[in-house]
């Protein structure tokens, strides 16, 4: 799914967002130390405090525990044999495929 801005600094990456999560986006990328946006992962979900998948760049802030307590709900951080140089300039092409090949959570519970 192509990324959009569902309010003015929320740009969403999510295929499925239920309305308690994207309320929950929303909100939080309403705070004032939110710089420049904020952004939700392919299977972001409502979390507590914070949608769990929230990718959260804050200006002169910083927000210990922004994820929630209920974190590492399925994340997992692989090695791979590539380094910085290995990549391309444009990551675009290598998101959408990453994005295509995991099933957000919304999704696979429908």
């Amino acid at each position: 799914m192509p990324e959009q801005f569902l309010a003015p600094r929320y740009l969403s990456f999510a295929g499925v967002l239920d309305d308690a999560a994207r309320q929950q986006l929303i909100e939080t990328a309403s705070m004032p130390f939110v710089y420049p946006h904020l952004a939700s992962v392919p299977d972001a979900h409502l979390g507590k405090g914070c949608a769990s998948g929230t990718v959260l760049p804050t200006e002169r802030t910083i927000i210990p525990a922004a994820a929630g307590v209920d974190i590492d709900c399925g994340m997992i951080a692989v090695r791979t044999l590539d380094s910085a140089h290995d990549l391309p300039r444009n990551l675009r092409a290598l998101r959408e495929c990453s994005s295509a090949s995991i099933t957000p959570s919304a999704r696979s519970s429908t």
